[in-house]
């Protein structure tokens, strides 16, 4: 079964112009629609897949300015980035070409066109066209892959333990990202939480993401306090992690029984932990961040907890989530938010906390976000 012909929108407000490129172009060996003003590429490119677009810069009676072209490049540009655009006009100066270019457009013909010139122009960029997409097809379905590995990697579902509930949710702001978090359980009443943010976005960061969730499983035992672990995660990193990289990283072990929870933090924001009676502590720092001096010693730190209290991990992705104004969601609303549920299971305060903050930046997280709750019963 033969291929399709490549397909090409040819844009001009001249019949004349339309046809005569029509039959160049079927001779050629291209499909051609035909439209002749800027609503029509609009609607047409809205509704069809084409290999290029070859447009006139000009579509208003005795203008010559290449405005309308101009912005139109723009409004196609939006609706298919890949689509190459050829654009011609009889009015063309090198200004006009440098800004159709700036502006996506693909290569610029002067009217009146030699006819071989112009056909080894579309043949070029409809064949760089259909490559390309062939690349971003290909790149998006390893894409997919990887956030669907990805997520696999992490908790689908909270472990119960005697004493607690937990909740999470994870929000890759890529589809994939460089946030982890881990729940471990050592017994019914004891268990450890980590949450980590690796510097940068996209594959690489979810490609270092899952060599430290790796490397947290092997180190995290029963029996290894949270600054071993940070210790030996942070060597093995550093061993292993590329220039400039690093990650921040925090490690608690919670006890229900003891009502404890002891903990390493390598540079992580802060974890809130809300007392029932309404004061504030915080996992503070005990340690510099992973991949960067693998000789740091780090140390732990300890908090009592009593039923009511809540424990709230987080990334900077809500703290950091940015407003249409640009301004930061920032710590002090995220712990106004903690307090305003104060009974509210895990699940439901972790549900208001990321819908507020959703709120916040009008539906669109900037960076990776994680959230985790525990609520002690």
């Amino acid at each position: 079964m033969s291929s399709p012909l490549p397909r090409i929108l040819v844009a001009d407000d001249q019949t004349d112009i339309l046809q005569a490129l029509r039959l160049l172009l079927t001779d050629a060996g291209f499909e051609t629609d035909l439209v002749s003003s800027v609503p029509d590429v609009i609607d047409r490119v809205g509704r069809q897949m084409y290999d290029l677009l070859l447009m006139d810069l000009n579509y208003t009676r005795d203008t010559t300015s290449g405005r309308e072209g101009l912005d139109l490049i723009d409004s196609v540009r939006a609706r298919d980035a890949a689509l190459p655009v050829v654009v011609m006009t009889g009015w063309g100066s090198i200004d006009t070409a440098v800004d159709a270019m700036r502006r996506g457009a693909k290569s610029f013909v002067q009217k009146p066109w030699d006819d071989a010139t112009l056909v080894e122009v579309v043949k070029r960029e409809v064949d760089e066209g259909q490559a390309t997409r062939r690349r971003d097809a290909s790149l998006a379905r390893d894409y997919d892959e990887a956030r669907l590995i990805q997520r696999a990697l992490l908790p689908a579902t909270m472990p119960a333990f005697a004493g607690c509930e937990i909740a999470s949710h994870w929000i890759p702001a890529f589809g994939i990202g460089g946030d982890c978090f881990d729940v471990i359980r050592f017994s019914p009443s004891r268990l450890a939480i980590s949450i980590a943010d690796v510097v940068g976005k996209g594959l690489p960061a979810a490609l270092l993401m899952s060599n430290l969730q790796a490397a947290v499983r092997a180190f995290a035992t029963p029996t290894a306090e949270p600054a071993d672990v940070c210790d030996s995660v942070n060597r093995l990193l550093c061993r292993n992690i590329a220039s400039g990289k690093f990650v921040t990283f925090c490690y608690a072990v919670i006890d229900t029984d003891a009502r404890t929870i002891t903990y390493a933090n390598a540079g992580h924001n802060h974890p809130i932990l809300r007392h029932a009676g309404g004061a504030i502590e915080r996992l503070t720092t005990t340690g510099l961040v992973l991949g960067v001096a693998s000789d740091w010693t780090y140390t732990s730190g300890q908090r009592a907890v009593c039923a009511g209290d809540r424990l709230v991990f987080f990334t900077d992705g809500l703290t950091e989530a940015l407003s249409v104004d640009e301004e930061e969601f920032g710590d002090a609303r995220l712990v106004e938010t903690i307090a305003r549920l104060e009974d509210a299971p895990a699940e439901a305060l972790a549900l208001s906390v990321i819908r507020t903050v959703t709120g916040w930046t009008g539906g669109s997280f900037q960076d990776d976000a994680t959230l985790i709750v525990v609520r002690f019963v």
